[in-house]
């Protein structure tokens, strides 16, 4: 039970920050004069962190909660991490991690179905 916890509580963090990233993209990136493939860059990586911390709340109830949570948290960093890192910076070097990310999203999903 403490491994569903410790995954549910990440789950509500990790909403809590998709939320705070949302807004500053409404209010704060999204007015700059950043081109517009950045935009989109911090758009899909905010969508996906938000979708994602939805799915670690229903890894919390999976038969294996841990394994889930860690493929899913591991995932969105790299996936999402990478993106929005790319999109505040004008900087690509971590883009080799977002396949590596997705990777693990999918397979985070998996394990939610196992």
């Amino acid at each position: 039970m403490k491994g569903s916890l410790l995954v549910q509580r990440l789950g509500g963090i990790s909403g809590a920050l998709a939320v705070t990233a949302g807004a500053y993209g409404a209010h704060g990136f999204r007015r700059s004069d950043r081109d517009d493939y950045l935009k989109e860059l911090y758009e899909t990586a905010n969508k996906y962190h938000f979708i994602h911390s939805l799915a670690l709340l229903g890894a919390a109830r999976c038969r294996k909660p841990l394994i889930a949570g860690t493929l899913l948290t591991s995932g969105m960093v790299m996936f999402c991490g990478a993106f929005y890192y790319h999109a505040l910076t004008g900087n690509p070097a971590l883009s080799k991690a977002a396949p590596w990310g997705g990777t693990l999203l999918i397979v985070g999903w998996a394990a939610i179905a196992l």
